[in-house]
C-alpha cells in the first residue's frame, strides 16, 4: 500500500469512527430523554420511535453543520498550505537540479574549448613542445626550493648545550630514606 493510499484509508477510518461515535451519543441521548420522560411521552411506541429518530437526525445534522463550519475549513486550509509547501519544495529541487545540470554543461564546454585551442596550437606548431607542458615540467618560476634563508650572524654565548630536562649522561639513583620513600631534593 502506498503512503498516499494508506493516508486516505486512515482518514476514512477516522470518519467512520466519528460517525459511529456520533450515532452512539445520539442514541444514548434519546434513550436518556425518553427514560426521564422530558420530551413527548406517547403511548404508541411507533410514534415515539419516529419522533426520537427525527430528533437524532436533527442533532446529527446540527453537529455535522457545526463541524463543517468550524473544523473543516481549518483542516482544508492546513491541507492547502501543506500542498503549497510540497509544491514549493518540488520546484526548488527542480531548480537546483537544473542549475547543477547547467553548471556541469558549462564546465564541459569550457574543457572542450580548452582542448580545441590546444589541438589548434598543436596543428599550427608541429614538433614543438606546448608551453603548458613546458610549464608543468619545469614548475612555476617561484619554487619553494628557491628559499635560502641567511645563516644567523650572532654566535652562541654558551659553551655547552642547553639541558631541557632530560639528560642522557650518567644518571644518579634517586635517594631514598629509611622508610623507602624518596627524599626531597635540595638545591
Amino acid at each position: 500500500m502506498t503512503p498516499a493510499h494508506r493516508n486516505e484509508h486512515d482518514q476514512a477510518e477516522i470518519r467512520l469512527l466519528g460517525l459511529i461515535l456520533m450515532q452512539s451519543m445520539s442514541i444514548g441521548l434519546a434513550v436518556g430523554i425518553f427514560d426521564t420522560g422530558i420530551w413527548l411521552r406517547h403511548t404508541d411506541p411507533f410514534v415515539n420511535g419516529m419522533t426520537y429518530a427525527m430528533g437524532a437526525f436533527a442533532i446529527q445534522g446540527l453537529a455535522y453543520y457545526v463541524f463543517k463550519m468550524f473544523f473543516q475549513q481549518g483542516m482544508d486550509e492546513k491541507a492547502r498550505i501543506a500542498q503549497m509547501e510540497r509544491g514549493r519544495r518540488n520546484r526548488s529541487s527542480a531548480m537546483s537540479q537544473t542549475f547543477e545540470q547547467r553548471r556541469q554543461d558549462m564546465e564541459l564546454r569550457m574543457q572542450e574549448t580548452q582542448l580545441d585551442q590546444e589541438l589548434r596550437w598543436l596543428e599550427h606548431n608541429p614538433g614543438q613542445v606546448p608551453p603548458w607542458l613546458q610549464q608543468r615540467a619545469t614548475g612555476p618560476a617561484t619554487n619553494i626550493s628557491d628559499f635560502n634563508p641567511t645563516i644567523p650572524a650572532h654566535g652562541n654565548s654558551e659553551e655547552q648545550a642547553l639541558e631541557l630536562g632530560l639528560s642522557f649522561d650518567v644518571e644518579e639513583e634517586p635517594k631514598r630514606g629509611t622508610d623507602g620513600k624518596f627524599k626531597k631534593q635540595e638545591d
